[in-house]
């Protein structure tokens, strides 16, 4: 069954740049490592220290094992570690979803 990691990130709003260049560092990496990135989120008005990404895999064991390429992947590594420098995730947290039959296109 398809499952789609849905990760809630609270940021430093005043760093909203910083995010973005890891959401984009992200936008080569997932794909290379085997996840269908489906998107990265800024706040655009209203509440700005939240922001999202979408990422899409086959099954919770292809998210296992994309995990363990993510933590042997030197470029994913290096992202990892420069969020930890920066210091503009907050907090982070992971839902995995399935979909609704009938409700995507």
């Amino acid at each position: 069954m398809p499952i789609t990691c849905f990760i809630r990130y609270e940021i430093d709003p005043v760093q909203r740049d910083a995010f973005r260049q890891y959401a984009e560092n992200w936008g080569r990496i997932i794909p290379r490592l085997g996840g269908r990135l489906l998107g990265y989120f800024l706040p655009h008005e209203g509440t700005n220290y939240e922001a999202w990404g979408l990422v899409g895999f086959d099954s919770l064991a292809a998210y296992e094992a994309y995990r363990l390429r993510l933590k042997e992947d030197g470029e994913a590594r290096a992202n990892f570690a420069f969020a930890r420098e920066q210091r503009f995730i907050l907090r982070e947290e992971r839902t995995f979803t399935e979909p609704v039959e009938g409700t995507l296109p």
